[in-house]
């Protein structure tokens, strides 16, 4: 049986940006290479839900290194994506400010490559918040598959 995905989401538009760069930025301090969202399709505040993408790029700075001749996108590089969207919906849906940090990773699993090309979208959904510590489950999905998943654990500093 195919992995399931976080939830639902063959009713979301996932081409339609509410959120994009210039947002993300004002919550997200990663700039230059590291920052890994290109924009935000889906935040539903009710159900503590968030869908963020990644255009996997050609030119970015790992493909020449990640593997030559055949480039993926390097596991810590999903994580972080994963992370800044999770970091995007505590400060934008839940009204943290300041610094939100990534704290730690559970249960990672990679399960097909990524590649320049692809839109990597990113399913986060909150399971817990408390003491200025949150969690969310994740899951990385390019062209209807579920290429990664992982539990993230984040603080606000």
């Amino acid at each position: 049986m195919p992995p399931r995905f976080l939830f639902d989401i063959s009713g979301i538009d996932l081409t339609k940006v509410i959120y994009g760069q210039e947002v993300i930025r004002e919550c997200n301090p990663q700039r230059g290479d590291m920052e890994q969202l290109d924009g935000v399709v889906y935040m539903d505040t009710s159900k503590e839900r968030l869908i963020a993408y990644k255009d996997v790029r050609l030119d970015e700075f790992w493909v020449p290194g990640h593997i030559p001749g055949r480039p993926l996108l390097p596991g810590v590089l999903m994580i972080e994506a994963a992370a800044q969207a999770a970091s995007f919906y505590m400060r934008k849906g839940m009204g943290w400010n300041g610094f939100v940090g990534f704290g730690a990773v559970d249960e990672c699993k990679f399960r097909q490559p990524v590649a320049p090309g692809c839109r990597l979208y990113i399913l986060a959904q909150k399971t817990w918040e408390r003491h200025f510590r949150f969690s969310c489950d994740i899951q990385g999905i390019v062209e209807g598959n579920l290429v990664f998943e992982t539990s993230l654990v984040g603080t606000k500093m």
